[in-house]
């Protein structure tokens, strides 16, 4: 009986049944602001690490001034941004894009750095221009470090989406708040299994597309 009790205090079926739009609504802005983020993370990152491989010297400031905006708390920053951007999308998509810089940079970097000295050469000795060669050979090999930054990348985006409910943009943190501040259960409950959920899904989900673009790997295993 007490077990029946404390199931019903945890999570009211009801009512996340008279709630399923706000639940269906507030998941789908959690993984808009998780894409749009690490989409333009990524699209930051790659000519950045190209720069960062043509000049070396560029990597060590590059990793530094990442890694700085990582240490940045990222509630301190979304509220940096409200002076310029308002009560916006763009304050959590801006802050949700700069972190993601140092992981993806790093990664991308390593990846293509990892590429053996011989397989450069034998591409330069087919006649293969650079363009070319970064895309036909370099980027199918590094291709497992590249997926694995964007596998931190989304998962700990995913995360710190949840911060972003003390502007009015946080998805699932919605549910957060609204548990802690009613000390409602039910709703923290929604909120974590759904995070923890949608983590999880992300996650497998850009390891089936690393397995997919990568079929010489399973031939190997």
């Amino acid at each position: 009986m007490t077990g029946q009790i404390l199931a019903v205090e945890i999570l009211n079926w009801d009512w996340v049944g008279r709630n399923l739009d706000t639940v269906g609504g507030r998941l789908v802005e959690h993984i808009v602001l998780t894409l749009v983020p690490v989409a333009l993370g990524f699209l930051f990152a790659f000519p950045l690490a190209l720069a960062a491989i043509r000049w070396p010297r560029l990597y060590a400031p590059l990793l530094g001034f990442t890694g700085f905006l990582f240490t940045i708390p990222s509630l301190a920053l979304f509220v940096l941004m409200i002076p310029f951007t308002g009560l916006s999308v763009t304050t959590a998509i801006v802050p949700l894009t700069l972190y993601t810089l140092l992981i993806l940079v790093r990664n991308t970097v390593e990846g293509l750095n990892a590429v053996p000295r011989d397989v450069r050469e034998a591409a330069e000795a087919m006649g293969y221009t650079p363009l070319r060669q970064l895309f036909r050979v370099e980027l199918p090999l590094a291709l497992p470090v590249i997926i694995a930054g964007l596998r931190i990348a989304t998962v700990t985006t995913i995360g710190l989406v949840t911060i972003t409910a003390v502007i009015g943009q946080g998805g699932l943190g919605f549910f957060f708040i609204t548990g802690f501040t009613r000390s409602f259960p039910t709703a923290l409950t929604v909120g974590l299994t759904l995070s923890v959920a949608l983590a999880v899904i992300a996650d497998l989900g850009l390891l089936g597309v690393q397995r997919v673009m990568t079929p010489w790997q399973r031939e190997a295993a």
